[in-house]
C-alpha cells in the first residue's frame, strides 16, 4: 500500500464531501490515520467507521488495513 493508493481508495470509499473534510495517512503497521477538519466530522466518521471500513476493504483487499484511527485537528497535533 502506498499513500497515493490509500488516498484514491479513501476518496472512493467515503465520497467527495468526506474526502474534502479529511486527510489520511498510511502507517506501515496497516493502520490508517484519518484527520478530520473539525469535531463534527470526527463524530460523523466515528459513527460511520464500520461501513467505511467495509468499503475500504473492498477496494484495497482483505487484511490490508489493520485499523482506522480518527482524530480532529487538536487531537492529531498531540501525537
Amino acid at each position: 500500500m502506498t499513500q497515493e493508493k490509500l488516498g484514491f481508495a479513501w476518496a472512493a470509499a467515503v465520497g467527495p464531501a468526506i474526502a474534502r473534510a479529511t486527510s489520511v495517512r498510511w502507517h506501515d503497521d496497516g493502520t490508517v490515520e484519518v484527520e478530520a477538519v473539525d469535531q463534527a466530522w470526527v463524530r460523523e466518521l466515528r459513527r460511520s467507521l464500520p461501513e467505511i471500513a467495509l468499503r475500504l476493504e473492498s477496494l484495497v483487499g482483505p487484511g490490508v488495513v489493520a485499523g482506522l484511527r480518527v482524530a480532529g485537528p487538536a487531537e492529531a497535533g498531540r501525537r
